[in-house]
């Protein structure tokens, strides 16, 4: 199931925690314990705005024993985010900013 509706999508991604949390895995799966470290967002922000991004098709999970983890569900979200985080998340883009 890929994300069709760009309006739709960029209405979801003005929310900063869930752009982050974007941020975060177009670079690869990762758990929701992972994602509370590196973001420092508290758990029940961290559970609602994934919720939101699976909700809207933009997030999907993978259950790995009594641990899930989350990437992005669509190539299209995933091509958006790789420049987003290219241009804003990455090391690179901190340090010329």
């Amino acid at each position: 199931m890929g994300y069709q509706n760009p309006f739709q999508a960029q209405k979801v991604l003005s929310n900063p925690d869930r752009l982050m949390l974007l941020c975060q895995l177009s670079q690869g799966e990762k758990g929701g314990g992972e994602l509370e470290e590196i973001l420092s967002i508290v758990q029940p922000t961290l559970s609602q705005q994934l919720t939101v991004l699976r909700d809207e098709a933009l997030a999907t999970t993978r259950r790995v024993g009594k641990n899930i983890d989350y990437q992005v569900a669509s190539p299209q979200a995933l091509a958006v985010m790789q420049v987003l985080f290219d241009q804003f998340c990455s090391a690179d883009a901190e340090a010329s900013s």
